[in-house]
């Protein structure tokens, strides 16, 4: 009874923390964007069903909250800086980044950038590996803010529903990079390129500089990552330190390139498919190095 108890009565804070939290986005968005956030949020077309929810399971309540609390992160916290969201094309497309930082906080910033700072503003579905469908809880998250499992049926009825979808084509690899392998990318996988070709789907690759220092690795239990069955289990010194759980603060910045377009066979051999991911990932590696000539500090 004393625990059912508490959790009635931490639920009117948790409400009101989150108030708060899109409270103060909605400042920041009426200030710097001349529009408050549920505004922008109208402005996403989404298509639900009877149940309130699309046809993958997004709910725009929880996508709300998500937003509201990543938003502030965003803006606040990692203090990100957005370059080239001209280059972000209207209607179905298909973002292709590095990936980096042991945890997926990339991806949750780049979806907010796609909200706050491209016109029209988009929610962003990502592509996530088939093993956080096993976490408690977080496999419900992912599916109400829109995240899908990443195989090829998924992201082929997203695109030609008009949506704009997230891929890593370095998968689990380029999250559990050490920290002397940062901003090199891993072999990217084929299969987002054999999607682009079969959706006639242009692709924006993304460069991301930040999640590379937020946790700083510099190994792997990989007997232990195989026991729990994981992609990786980090050695994080800074998890020694208090309140080393967090991520380290250091300012992200994210690059938009401009859209590359492919034509071909999607089933095609490989050896012609990987000519076309080469220059995507050639793309990506060049607009990291001069995203990292141009960074002054990692911090600020």
């Amino acid at each position: 009874m004393r625990l059912g108890g508490g959790l009635r009565a931490a639920a009117p804070f948790a409400r009101r923390l989150l108030g708060a939290t899109v409270g103060g986005v909605d400042a920041w968005m009426t200030d710097k964007l001349g529009e408050e956030f549920n505004a922008r949020l109208a402005r996403v077309p989404v298509k639900l069903t009877e149940s309130g929810v699309d046809p993958f399971g997004l709910d725009p309540q929880w996508t709300k909250w998500a937003l509201a609390v990543v938003a502030a992160l965003h803006r606040h916290y990692f203090r990100s800086e957005v370059f080239g969201t001209e280059n972000v094309p209207e209607g179905r497309l298909l973002l292709v980044a590095n990936h980096s930082g042991q945890l997926p906080i990339d991806g949750a910033l780049l979806g907010a950038s796609m909200f706050m700072d491209v016109e029209p503003p988009r929610f962003t579905r990502a592509m996530v590996e088939k093993w956080t469908q096993t976490l408690p809880f977080v496999s419900l998250l992912f599916a109400r803010v829109g995240q899908v499992v990443g195989v090829p049926e998924n992201a082929k009825r997203l695109l030609e529903n008009g949506e704009a979808l997230l891929a890593f084509p370095e998968g689990a690899k380029g999250i559990s990079k050490t920290f002397d392998q940062r901003y090199q990318l891993e072999d990217f996988g084929l299969g987002f390129m054999r999607l682009a070709l079969e959706t006639d789907t242009p692709i924006v690759p993304v460069a991301i500089i930040g999640g590379e220092e937020q946790y700083v690795s510099v190994g792997n239990f990989e007997r232990l990552a195989s026991l729990l069955k994981m992609p990786s289990f980090p050695i994080l010194p800074q998890l020694l330190l208090p309140f080393g759980a967090l991520p380290l603060p250091s300012r992200y910045r994210i690059y938009y390139g401009e859209p590359m377009r492919f034509t071909g066979d999607p089933d095609d051999d490989d050896a012609v498919i990987e000519e076309k991911v080469a220059a995507v990932r050639a793309t990506i590696q060049a607009m990291l190095h001069r995203g990292l000539k141009a960074r002054k500090s990692v911090f600020f």
